[in-house]
């Protein structure tokens, strides 16, 4: 019997690419396609790699998978290689020069393009349904495309375009059947999901979207991640209040704590605004845990300006917290406008700093859990472990729960747990 075409998507960066890969794997699907997600290079017939260009670190990842899929060509384990996402849509005429041992290369959101060079069609009927590549219990939900703000670093509307959301009836229907295939979980993403709602309805919706998601019977947890602090939306903190399966999370990338630098990033808040809106924030919801970005050697970040962000970091104490370094972006108004006076060496030096600063925050935090109880979802087994979460972590990025237990629980299940010990960003349980 004759084997059917073999598809491997490569995905790369993030949780945003992820979700264009499940939709084109059900595309792919429904044309009778054999396709694999993240497989090992082994035999193919074609290799699609999901490219990431917002970073250079993710440039350069993006650049040497795609030369390894070039080597497994070379040596015939794959006949067809296609590039697609970010990066190729930012650098498609560099990339077709340097590689022309691609196939093809499309930019973000070819996907009839790209089935047309597969001979297969793009069905119209799809919208929103996806091959989900995650644990079956969770998945994410991408609310919007796009961005409008401008900061003075990201390449994202230069290559992802103008803010488009998605019409809240569509997004309950997905979620709804997110939620019928077993899906218990779901992220709310965008590259900015306070902004959501506004060219559609005029105005900021994601309360609505939220209230709207929360009374989806069957869904246990929303998360919210990526909520962009200008212009915080403060009737979405009501509706979290409201529901209890509104996790008590939060993604706000603050990206600085100083006035000076923030007007240089262009984020339209100063240090002021921000702390009022996280003090706002806590004392409306005491016990929520706030996961922010930061970016260090922004042009012009003078010591005394990093000085104040490390003092920052340690007032808010934030449950979770993640650093980059400042990589000029050209095209950028960043790198138009700016000088990167800032050498890598003292760039990474500042990033170890805010790290070992939130090392001690999160292993404190995380001692004031021992001895407490919480609800787990439970992700996989590890050995003499199942691996969980709490409603105040997200997957793959934050905390664990290590239960050292050898009953046999199912992914996906909820259990109760007692916090025994913890070290810097895990903990350790017993079932209840």
């Amino acid at each position: 019997m004759k084997r059917k075409f073999r598809i491997n998507i490569i995905t790369l960066g993030c949780s945003k690419n992820l979700v264009d890969s499940e939709i084109l794997m059900k595309q792919l699907d429904v044309n009778h396609i054999e396709v694999t997600h993240n497989d090992e290079i082994v035999e193919a017939d074609a290799i699609l790699i999901n490219t990431c260009g917002f970073i250079n670190d993710a440039k350069e990842e993006s650049v040497n998978t795609i030369l390894e899929c070039i080597e497994a060509k070379n040596n015939g384990y794959v006949k067809s290689i296609y590039v697609f996402g970010c990066l190729s849509q930012r650098y498609r005429e560099e990339l077709q020069k340097e590689m022309p041992e691609v196939d093809g290369f499309f930019g973000v959101d070819s996907f009839k393009a790209i089935l047309e060079k597969l001979s297969a069609t793009f069905r119209t009927d799809l919208v929103g349904e996806r091959v989900i590549t995650t644990p079956r219990h969770y998945a994410y939900l991408k609310i919007a495309e796009g961005c409008n703000w401008g900061c003075s670093y990201c390449a994202i509307p230069l290559i992802r375009g103008r803010y488009i959301s998605v019409p809240i009836e569509r997004l309950v229907k997905d979620a709804s059947r997110l939620v019928e295939q077993g899906v218990k979980e779901i992220m709310l993403i965008a590259q900015d999901l306070t902004y959501y709602g506004v060219d559609l309805y005029g105005d900021r919706k994601l309360a609505e979207l939220l209230e709207a998601l929360a009374n989806i019977e069957g869904l246990k947890w929303i998360r919210l991640h990526y909520a962009y602090p200008t212009m915080f939306p403060k009737e979405v903190i009501d509706v979290m209040k409201r529901y209890d399966n509104i996790c008590k999370y939060l993604d706000i990338p603050i990206q600085h704590s100083s006035t000076e630098v923030l007007k240089s990033m262009r984020r339209g808040i100063t240090r002021e605004e921000t702390k009022d809106l996280l003090d706002y924030i806590k004392s409306e919801i005491p016990d929520i845990a706030l996961r922010t970005t930061i970016m260090v050697g922004h042009p012009g970040e003078s010591q005394k300006e990093f000085e104040d962000l490390k003092a920052f970091v340690k007032d808010i104490g934030f449950d979770r917290l993640g650093v980059f370094t400042y990589s000029e972006e050209e095209g950028t108004w960043g790198a138009d406008n700016l000088e990167d006076n800032i050498s890598q060496e003292d760039k990474q030096q500042r990033a170890d700093e805010i790290m070992e600063i939130q090392q001690d925050i999160s292993y404190n935090l995380n001692q004031q859990r021992v001895g407490k109880e919480y609800e787990v979802i439970i992700d996989r087994r590890e050995g003499d472990y199942l691996i969980g979460r709490t409603e105040f972590d997200s997957p793959e990025i934050d905390n664990e729960i290590l239960i050292d237990t050898d009953i046999d629980i199912d992914t996906g299940e909820f259990v109760r747990v007692k916090i025994l010990r913890a070290d810097d960003f895990d903990l350790y349980a017993d079932l209840i």
